[in-house]
């Protein structure tokens, strides 16, 4: 196959959603690490994101037995889901877009073999590419950032959480997450998995399997191995483990509508979150849909310094022994309230609202 039908199959995988990235030697590279040409043909069939069974056998000349075999293959690589329609109950086979998508099908099994250690390597390079690519068109990418819809929403720590009686917040507590679904997968947090394999461990040895899935999504990547079914008291466990580490819960949503159910829980930390470290390398910026943010009390605050040292995005200063945050760049997600030894930092509820933090000029670039 001519390395043009490579960076075609490469363009159907961005058409597909997620995050934009630079069609290069390095995404390319990252395609044929995971997939075979025969793949790449019969990926050239999909003329839209999506497809159902009918739809592609009338694509393609396969019998249904190779056919079975190809869609197998692709979804145990994680190019391809199989969810059956919501409104219907087909069964919908979608390309997995590169970001997110592909990067956490790709690592979330935990796997440690040559191949995993060099898909790790080319999706750092490929970060590395994307702040290369951002910082050399600033203003061009940040707009086209802003004008994109938020990729997921920051869900605050739960004890931390004061509402009156009267308000129901049915999203907004993680434990009541938690319990509207009775399948609920755990899988190996793909940003820890790859700084792993990268010989670059996490600074806080936060635990590598701990990325929550829910109903149909959890129910699908547990029959392909992707992850682990749990109970509920042990997502619950999971995820208080995750607050008293610092780590901050971030959602999913079915078509990242926040108004919809949740598909995923991500519990992120500041030295291995992909979000986290684009931003910070100046490839992307903070975007993302909260409901809260966290105010100080002045009178019981002693500037300990603890809420400074917590925050994941170096939002909150110490400013004559008080703490200071900056209320345009907080996102809500209650990890200095909540590790805060003299309870000195409490949320307001805003309604869901959109954070955008431009990401940092990069002098290096």
């Amino acid at each position: 196959m001519s390395e043009k039908q490579w960076y075609k199959v490469a363009r159907k995988i961005i058409k597909a959603g997620g995050i934009p990235v630079p069609i290069n030697a390095t995404l390319i590279e990252i395609l044929k690490t995971l997939i075979t040409e025969k793949h790449l043909k019969f990926l050239q069939i999909f003329s839209k994101s999506s497809l159902t069974l009918e739809q592609i056998k009338g694509k393609s000349d396969f019998d249904e037995e190779s056919l079975n075999k190809i869609l197998n293959e692709l979804m145990h690589i994680g190019l391809i889901t199989a969810i059956p329609s919501r409104s219907t109950g087909i069964l919908i086979y979608r390309l997995v877009p590169f970001l997110p998508g592909l990067l956490e099908m790709t690592l979330m099994r935990g796997e440690r073999g040559a191949k995993q250690k060099k898909l790790a390597e080319l999706w750092e390079k490929l970060f590395n590419d994307m702040s290369h690519v951002t910082q050399k068109n600033y203003d061009i990418v940040m707009a086209a950032y802003k004008n994109a819809p938020a990729i997921d929403r920051v869900v605050p720590v739960e004890e931390e959480i004061e509402v009156q009686e009267e308000i129901v917040l049915p999203q907004e507590e993680i434990k009541k997450i938690v319990e509207k679904f009775d399948i609920i997968g755990v899988s190996y947090c793909y940003c820890r998995h790859k700084k792993d394999l990268l010989g670059d461990p996490c600074k806080i040895n936060a635990p590598r399997q701990n990325c929550l899935s829910f109903g149909r999504t959890a129910q699908y990547i547990i029959e392909h191995d992707f992850a682990k079914q749990i109970s509920k008291e042990e997502a619950l466990r999971i995820l208080k483990e995750a607050e008293d580490l610092g780590l901050v819960h971030k959602a999913f949503h079915v078509r990242g509508n926040p108004e919809l159910e949740e598909i995923a829980i991500c519990n992120c930390c500041k030295c291995c979150c992909g979000n986290f470290g684009n931003y910070y390398r100046g490839a992307s910026p903070i975007s993302t849909i909260t409901s809260y943010i966290s105010k100080v009390n002045e009178d019981e605050c002693v500037g300990c310094g603890t809420c400074v040292e917590a925050c994941p995005l170096e939002i909150i200063d110490l400013i004559s022994d008080i703490a200071v945050i900056n209320e345009q760049k907080c996102i809500g997600c209650g990890v200095c309230a909540h590790l805060c030894p003299q309870n000195a930092i409490k949320f307001e509820r805003t309604g869901l609202r959109r954070v955008f933090i431009p990401a940092p000029i990069v002098t290096s670039n």
